[in-house]
């Protein structure tokens, strides 16, 4: 939802948000000058952890913190859906019969609700950020919103 500048859409697509204290640390210290942090620091309805978590020493040696410390936070509050995007928390996710959604899967979300108006202007604001995304991901997310890059 950063690529819309409106994470408080979040808010209006789920009960509740749930964040990792590594995750609030890695945005919060490593992405200091970078895209959405502004966004993150404000929006109070997110549920930031205060605290580490203690991961398992699987998910500690397989994915880097952010991922692990998803997996591990919803395992430990029985969090059904978590969202990654890298392709290996995403396989671990699924192995620890975790749903999934990714950065596209919320925007799509959003703009079937109608809190988006335009799918291809979410992905231009996420590329001129840096962000990478793949002609597949793309394809997929214009599909699903009925958008048509060429137009």
């Amino acid at each position: 939802m950063a690529a819309t500048g409106n994470l408080n859409i979040l808010s209006m697509l789920y009960k509740g948000v749930f964040v990792p204290y590594e995750v609030t640390q890695e945005i919060s210290i490593s992405n200091i000058h970078k895209f959405a942090v502004k966004e993150f620091n404000e929006a109070s309805f997110l549920s930031k952890a205060e605290k580490p978590l203690i991961l398992s020493p699987i998910l500690r040696n397989i994915l880097d913190i952010g991922e692990a410390s998803v997996i591990q936070l919803a395992i430990n509050k029985k969090i059904q859906t978590v969202c990654i995007d890298e392709k290996v928390g995403r396989r671990v996710a699924k192995l620890n019969n975790l749903s999934l959604t990714g950065s596209i899967g919320i925007l799509i979300k959003a703009k079937n609700k109608g809190y988006i108006t335009s799918m291809k202007n979410a992905i231009y604001k996420m590329k001129n950020k840096g962000i990478y995304l793949s002609e597949n991901i793309i394809e997929f997310a214009l599909k699903h919103t009925n958008e048509d890059l060429n137009k």
